[in-house]
């Protein structure tokens, strides 16, 4: 009997989806499913294969999985899982890609306009009954950069520019993108923030790219630019930004990933009227269970068959 683990700390409707649709698809494997990682290693003794967001892990979860041979990233992000402390070299790991570009370009663009015409400001004047009035700043003619361009970025560049904008790019390797009308490569950074009005991190998180968007990167902005960030919250050096919000060196951030999450109460971000904070919620919509169901059923199926060369979004093994 094989028995598959889900670690998911979405509400419980969504955890449902996922055991429904792998149960019946798969109606002879063991399925459990728990809400947090602190619930999970009465399973992990047993487990086979696992499937969670890197986020949603723990530092000894491979040494309570003696059996584990698989995980399925639910997301596309594989920190906090083959960067674990305890990760094992002779598990495989795919992850989730090819569905993130629709959703991630609406929440990038829901936060430069939530910037643009200070939307915070007006719900908190609704909130007092109070009829405010000012200008908004425009995205049409507004220059946006694209830090990591990948799926994503290639999904939301042209939406840029259906919306008037020139769409700058920063890339690990400088090479020519539909879309994009100038790129830059990754240790070029600094030349390209200077002129934009938005700088959008989408880069995964890795060794080289930690706190990559640091005290420098806020220097060189204009003091009226935007930094939002839908990567992981790890590339933004957090001090720094609190720094440069103080120092008004940038006019505001959109955050939607955090180095620590659940964002801490006490965090000096929280409150900030030119911050919008949102809940890691940028790749999260209603039909993600269905688009990603495929992939889990591809390879639970050749994880089920011992064909492991035949699972799909291989990132580790």
């Amino acid at each position: 009997m094989t028995n598959v683990l889900i670690i998911l700390t979405h509400a419980e409707n969504v955890r449902q989806r996922y055991y429904d649709g792998i149960k019946a698809r798969f109606p002879s494997i063991t399925l459990n499913v728990v809400d947090h990682h602190s619930k999970a290693r009465p399973y992990l003794a047993s487990a086979d294969a696992l499937l969670t967001f890197g986020t949603m892990t723990y530092d000894r979860l491979i040494d309570d999985a003696p059996r584990l041979r698989w995980i399925q990233a639910l997301g596309t992000g594989i920190d906090g899982i083959t960067d674990l402390p305890s990760f094992r070299s002779d598990i495989a790991v795919t992850n989730i890609r090819g569905i993130h570009g629709a959703p991630m370009s609406e929440a990038a663009l829901v936060a430069m306009l939530a910037l643009s015409r200070n939307l915070p400001r007006a719900i908190r004047a609704q909130d007092r009954h109070s009829w405010e009035r000012w200008p908004s700043r425009l995205l049409d003619h507004a220059t946006i950069g694209i830090f990591g361009i990948g799926a994503i970025a290639e999904a939301l560049a042209p939406r840029c520019k259906a919306l008037g904008m020139t769409v700058v790019g920063i890339s690990s390797v400088k090479r020519t993108v539909a879309g994009f009308d100038r790129i830059f490569a990754r240790d070029e950074l600094l030349d390209a923030v200077r002129d934009l009005d938005f700088l959008v991190i989408l880069t995964p998180y890795s060794a080289e790219t930690k706190n990559a968007v640091d005290e420098t990167v806020f220097a060189a902005m204009k003091p009226s630019a935007y930094v939002i960030n839908l990567a992981r919250g790890g590339v933004v050096d957090e001090g720094a930004l609190v720094k440069a919000l103080d120092q008004e060196r940038i006019a505001g951030a959109a955050l939607d990933v955090f180095a620590t999450e659940p964002l801490p109460a006490d965090h000096p971000l929280w409150g900030r009227k030119n911050v919008v904070i949102t809940s890691h919620l940028g790749g999260l919509y209603d039909r993600y269970v269905d688009d990603a169901m495929p992939t889990i059923e591809h390879n639970l199926r050749c994880f089920l068959a011992d064909d492991m060369k035949g699972m799909i979004n291989m990132v580790g093994h």
